[in-house]
């Protein structure tokens, strides 16, 4: 069996790029592969376009060193790892992203090749992509579940990182491995020793693509829950923070923290692919969907009755939101329900939007280009400015904001930042 000297990895984003930087740290050549050009250009820099600890450090002396090098086309490799989107549109999953970095590989795919998708997919994605594989190469023998025979291996692998700690956690957390026949997962077990020193743990394939699912579904339904007693205690008159905390000390409770709503790539999206699969079963899974999906509303509900008050008492008002990014200390806008807010806020065109967001140096979204929205550099003296202070999001750098500065404003805490 042919050693893994070079690896390609397609998809240079928040997992790609982290996972090419690693591989590189152990010595094995990687080329990666982004349409985006300037993202490729940056890499070859020894530059970074998102933000991650220790990661510009780490890809810079990757490319220093020649072992890691950036491209716009997929050059011929030992293994190929796809770390491509699959967003969630109209009810299933876009696999455009996945079909697109299938057609790329197959024109480079030799005997003895490696093919590993880490994209969050549905379950039978893996599998309907090693067909699309064998009909764009039927000079190769590619594996089934009935016949083990193969000339090209391909597994399902997902990640399981948190953002913030994505190098920790690459290397030290467990992995699945699920792939087309066991020895495709013997194969792609190659892989992930090169950088693992978690356990690895193979399965089948679709239980691999379900694992993944699984987990994110598992921490949606207990977010929706904490988001739900949130709403309700709110209703009773009832501090849903102090509440948690003491619920938290009973030796097998462990309730998650309320929020504005759910975002990010993975739980926000992921539970969604479950409910498409399988909807008449999936009630309990759709159900907390929903109620992480309708917090942003309740949200803009309290806003908009600060917004109404301070009308009524002759001022236009000025509302401080404090962060946009879906989760602490990250730059990663994608699905925030902070963001959703922004927008929503800035649609009504009554009162004047002051935003605080440390990880951005422009304003995302539709935010860009309104005139009654701005960026502020200083959150105290957002803060100090605002009628209204809203806590979207609890980064780090808020932690200066004291009591003292939110005195005769309204304040509307998501977090329990000041509860």
């Amino acid at each position: 069996m042919s050693k893994l000297n070079t690896i390609c990895v397609i998809g240079l984003g928040y997992i790609g790029l982290p996972t090419a930087v690693v591989l590189a740290s152990r010595g094995v050549s990687v080329v990666g592969v982004d349409i985006n050009k300037d993202v490729v250009t940056k890499i070859n820099r020894g530059e970074i376009h998102i933000v991650e600890p220790d990661l510009d450090a780490v890809t810079a002396r990757a490319v220093q060193n020649g072992l890691l090098r950036a491209t716009t086309t997929v050059e011929a490799a030992d293994a190929f790892v796809i770390a491509v989107p699959t967003p969630f549109h109209d009810g299933k999953a876009d696999l455009a992203y996945v079909d697109a970095a299938t057609a790329s590989i197959a024109p480079v795919l030799k005997k003895g090749d490696l093919v590993v998708l880490e994209s969050t997919s549905p379950p039978g994605t893996t599998e309907s992509m090693t067909k699309r594989l064998a009909a764009l190469r039927p000079d190769l023998r590619f594996p089934n579940v009935a016949n083990g025979a193969c000339d090209i291996h391909v597994a399902y692998c997902p990640e399981r990182v948190l953002p913030g700690r994505v190098l920790i956690e690459l290397v030290e957390n467990d992995r699945v491995i699920g792939g087309i026949t066991p020895a495709c997962s013997e194969r792609a077990e190659e892989l992930y020793r090169i950088f693992c020193t978690g356990s690895l743990l193979k399965t089948g394939v679709r239980t691999a693509e379900m694992c993944k699912l699984t987990e994110n579904s598992f921490r949606d339904v207990g977010i929706a829950f904490a988001n739900e007693l949130s709403v309700i205690c709110e209703k009773l008159g009832i501090n849903v923070w102090e509440l948690i905390r003491l619920a938290n000390h009973h030796p097998r409770v462990n309730i998650l923290q309320p929020g504005p709503g759910v975002g990010g790539h993975c739980i926000a999206v992921d539970p969604w692919f479950i409910v498409a699969a399988a909807p008449e079963e999936s009630r309990l899974i759709r159900t907390a969907r929903e109620v992480n999906d309708g917090k942003p509303a309740h949200v803009l509900e309290k806003i908009k009755a600060a917004v109404d008050g301070a009308r009524a008492a002759g001022a236009k008002p000025k509302v401080a939101l404090l962060g946009l990014a879906f989760k602490p200390d990250v730059d990663d806008f994608r699905e925030s329900p902070a963001l959703q807010i922004a927008e929503a806020i800035a649609e009504w065109n009554n009162c004047e939007v002051l935003v605080s967001e440390p990880h951005a140096v422009r304003l995302p979204g539709k935010l860009a280009d309104l005139n009654h929205v701005r960026l502020g550099s200083s959150t105290r003296d957002l803060v100090a400015e605002a009628h209204i202070v809203v806590m979207l999001v609890n980064h780090r750098s808020y932690n200066e904001i004291q009591r003292a500065d939110l005195s005769g404003k309204a304040i509307i805490d998501t977090r329990g930042v000041w509860s």
